[in-house]
């Protein structure tokens, strides 16, 4: 009686002890597997760029998630890929979109049918194809918002100066800033700076005007200029 007892005893254990086992084991597979996609997707962070632009293959041969930069599309050869990420191809597609004109002064001169002075201009910097300057204007070619700037330098006895700049479209002109400036007392010097931003349809064209006929400016780059850019 003794000797089944302990024989029962000894088959109870050793049913647990592999009931154990199964389980370990089954739970070092479940482990095992989980290690093994977390590799495999620390894998494909470290590649970076490789990981969206030549895809992962997948078991049955084909590409999973991949992207093949076509010869028509990137204007490349068919075997070569663009690694630029689509954050930095957007950025330079923006920069190429954007357009802007620095000019600064070529000559004054009085119109006296409207009493006013007219600056020409001399471009200084410039970039993209939305806005072109001609002499005394620019003409939008683009239509967007733009941020306008202009600076004059005045010399003139006339107790208050300043400029203004004037919007033309079909027909229709727009007064869209104007900028005054105390002069001193004495025979001085001084400028008068305005900026602000303005929704400009195709076809606007610009000018920068002073309201006084014969005017005295002084016409230097760094202190008399007129600048506009899409935004």
């Amino acid at each position: 009686m003794e000797k089944r007892y302990v024989l029962l005893v000894t088959l109870v254990c050793m049913s647990l002890a592999l009931t154990l086992l199964v389980v370990q084991w089954r739970h070092i597979r479940s482990v095992t597997v989980e290690l093994m996609d977390l590799e495999r997707r620390v894998r494909a962070l470290q590649k970076g760029q490789e990981w969206w632009q030549e895809g992962i293959c997948c078991p049955s041969g084909t590409c999973c998630g991949c992207q093949v930069w076509e010869n028509s599309a990137f204007g490349g050869s068919r075997g070569k890929r663009d690694v630029s990420s689509p954050r930095k191809i957007r950025q330079k597609r923006q920069t190429e979109r954007r357009s802007f004109l620095h000019l600064i002064p070529a000559s004054a001169h009085s119109n006296d049918e409207r009493d006013l002075t007219v600056l020409t201009w001399a471009l200084g910097q410039s970039q993209g194809a939305g806005l072109q300057a001609s002499g005394e204007t620019i003409t939008v070619v683009t239509e967007g918002n733009y941020f306008i700037y202009s600076q004059v330098l005045y010399k003139d006895a006339t107790w208050v100066m300043g400029h203004m700049i004037t919007k033309r479209l079909k027909g229709a002109e727009t007064k869209l800033m104007k900028c005054l400036k105390s002069m001193p007392s004495n025979d001085s010097v001084n400028t008068c700076y305005t900026a602000g931003v303005h929704f400009l349809e195709s076809g606007s064209v610009l000018e920068l005007s002073i309201p006084r006929k014969s005017a005295e400016l002084i016409l230097v780059a760094h202190a008399t200029f007129l600048g506009i850019f899409s935004i």
